[in-house]
């Protein structure tokens, strides 16, 4: 049960965000940034940043989000389950696998991060950008974490609800539905 009144048919994040609109907004316009807008990470390896920290942050909603979103853009299930499982042993590439490590430390914190870290990525090929990038969004979807659990956020009735949400955040991204959210009443 969440700690404050929230619209019951939105669980997780989307709850808090129409909750206050006002701080929801530039939340969700940097999300669209790191997530959607122009990278040479692709948007699955974004989402892949975004669960692999939500999972070390143990926050099921937004661990259940992410990966269904990943598993979306991947069109299958695997990769996803694998990285969380190991990072290092995981399909994905060198690069990735130095980027999902930093994104993991800094999960936990950033001062855990250190310039061995960063040196095995860029040895791997990432760019100062796509550095700065994974800790952001790292960071970011650990404020995520914290927020979703802090105030006790509900979990959705059925895991369908992460396809649906997954699909949401495929094709319109992380901007607020121009219609808002009252279409998934019961």
């Amino acid at each position: 049960m969440p700690h404050i009144e929230l619209e019951s048919h939105l669980p997780g994040i989307t709850g808090l965000l129409e909750y206050r609109k006002d701080t929801g907004e530039p939340i969700r316009v940097l999300t669209q940034i790191l997530l959607r807008g122009p990278s040479t990470l692709t948007e699955a390896e974004r989402e892949l940043i975004a669960s692999v920290v939500s999972h070390g942050n143990q926050c099921k909603f937004c661990t259940a989000a992410h990966t269904a979103a990943v598993d979306m853009l991947l069109g299958e299930h695997a990769t996803s389950e694998m990285v969380k499982a190991d990072i290092s042993t995981a399909p994905v590439s060198e690069k990735m696998k130095a980027l999902l490590t930093i994104a993991a430390l800094t999960g936990k914190s950033g001062k855990l991060v250190t310039p061995e870290n960063i040196a095995k990525a860029k040895a791997e090929g990432a760019t100062d950008i796509e550095i700065h990038d994974t800790v952001l969004i790292a960071a970011l979807f650990s404020l995520y974490n914290r927020y979703v659990d802090g105030m006790a956020t509900a979990m959705p009735d059925n895991d369908s609800y992460f396809t649906m949400l997954a699909e949401r955040l495929v094709n319109h991204g992380y901007s607020r539905l121009p219609q808002g959210y009252d279409h998934l009443k019961k």
